[in-house]
């Protein structure tokens, strides 16, 4: 027997009982993140509004209060947008983290290789500048629906396969929750005017892949529960399933969030990568709960099930 037990091994709560509270809050969570993609759209980061990036390396490892001072000096020249984080890996990794990854918006008009050349004029002549990439606005636009597409895509592939390993109202309701936890994760970007780059759509992509797992779970069971009381009604099934699989569930997502979290706080350069899959967490473990299953009622009824039997008798 464990000796710490936070959560009881068997719940008994009527999930499908709270369903449409699940629902209202799960369609507010869709309208706020409609309205403000709608009105306010996204705040852009570099990787999608064009942009210079400058790699810079310094013969020492780069403190924190080092970064500070350029972030400070290169904000003296007067950019739309800038973002500086240090860096290791290959050249940069003897000492660790002594390079530099400075990424700025020029101003409307302002030619991208002049605004380079400004960078190395301010940090001077201690640093190596092994890297300069200038981003245009063209490829840049292009990497922002590229990145939209592959979301998309991404819970389109997600349902299609759900349909095939269970069945094809399973792949439905899938794609419904999942695509509802990536989409309210990206309103929440745009609620809070974060940054949207490409790490953004790293951490929708992850998230879509940690929500679907739970659901599968439910389902997985949901499935064994039917061949094992084939008279159950499918909203008896549904609470059964879920209760069943609810310790593990909750279980999965304290561990991943305890692991996320040291990031959160400890590596500013992901805090918001972090913070928005701690957000898409708990709205995924929310609708993998009470959404993913409960759609099941408002779709024809699954093959073999008692309802399903019923209505080919009727």
């Amino acid at each position: 027997m464990p000796l710490l037990r936070f959560l009881p091994e068997a719940t008994n709560i009527n999930f499908i009982g709270a369903r449409y509270y699940a629902f209202a809050v799960d369609g507010l969570l869709l309208l706020v993140s409609i309205l403000s993609i709608f009105f306010h759209g996204f705040n852009l980061g570099l990787d999608f509004t064009g942009g210079v990036e400058v790699q810079a390396k310094a013969p020492y490892t780069i403190s924190e209060s080092q970064v500070a001072k350029v972030r400070s000096e290169i904000a003296s020249l007067g950019f739309n947008d800038t973002v500086i984080q240090t860096t290791s890996g290959g050249p940069c990794s003897t000492p660790a983290f002594s390079c530099l990854m400075i990424r700025v918006q020029p101003n409307a008009n302002q030619d991208y290789n002049v605004a380079a050349q400004k960078i190395k004029d301010k940090m001077g002549t201690s640093y190596k500048y092994l890297n300069t990439q200038v981003i245009g606005a063209k490829v840049s636009g292009e990497l922002f629906r590229g990145g939209i597409y592959a979301a998309i895509l991404a819970v389109i592939m997600i349902a299609l396969w759900v349909a095939f390993r269970f069945e094809w109202q399973y792949g439905i309701s899938a794609a419904f929750a999942t695509g509802h936890d990536v989409f309210v994760t990206a309103g929440l970007f745009s609620i809070l005017h974060l940054d949207f780059t490409l790490t953004s759509i790293a951490a929708l992509l992850t998230l879509a892949g940690y929500s679907i797992n739970d659901t599968v779970v439910v389902f997985d069971r949901l499935r064994e529960n039917r061949r094992k009381y084939k008279r159950m009604p499918l909203p008896e099934l549904i609470n059964l399933s879920t209760n069943q699989m609810l310790t593990r569930t909750i279980l999965t997502s304290v561990a991943t969030a305890l692991s996320i979290i040291p990031l959160y706080f400890f590596v500013p350069a992901l805090e918001e990568f972090t913070g928005s899959i701690l957000f898409g967490i708990v709205v995924g473990t929310f609708s993998s709960t009470y959404v993913a299953a409960a759609l099941l009622l408002y779709l024809p009824k699954p093959a073999g099930s008692i309802e399903e039997k019923a209505e080919a008798a009727a």
